[in-house]
């Protein structure tokens, strides 16, 4: 059973950074395409980037020039590197793997072709 533990969250101002880390288990890490995701109270679910096994990349256009997404495939590990950050960006951010091995990096998701989920890490983005 793979599992997925997000760090880094924090509270930040405005115009700051912050570095995400997702850490995965399980022989999946390195065949799928690995996503940030963040959720908003009273929002739905939302993919912010996403990036296959070779490195390519995907965003959406709320984050694209201010979010990295990169990943250690060695360590089974997954970052989002946020820079410029704004009040909207505040959410709990989950990572997770696409359900199906070999995809193509892709800029939006509902979720429901993602999985398993960690527990989140919140960030917090003061004005």
């Amino acid at each position: 059973q793979a599992q997925l533990v997000e760090s880094g969250g924090g509270l930040v101002q405005a115009g700051g950074s912050l570095k995400l880390s997702c850490a995965a288990s399980g022989s999946f890490f390195t065949i799928h395409v690995m996503a940030w995701f963040r959720q908003a109270p009273g929002k739905e679910r939302e993919l912010v980037a996403s990036i296959n096994r070779s490195g390519s990349t995907k965003y959406a256009d709320a984050v694209k020039g201010r979010f990295t997404i990169s990943r250690d495939n060695a360590e089974n590990t997954v970052y989002l590197q946020m820079i410029s950050l704004k009040p909207e960006d505040t959410a709990v951010y989950y990572c997770a793997p696409q359900v199906f091995p070999g995809g193509s990096a892709v800029a939006s998701s509902d979720g429901s072709d993602f999985g398993p989920w960690g527990q989140g890490t919140q960030v917090t983005v003061s004005s």
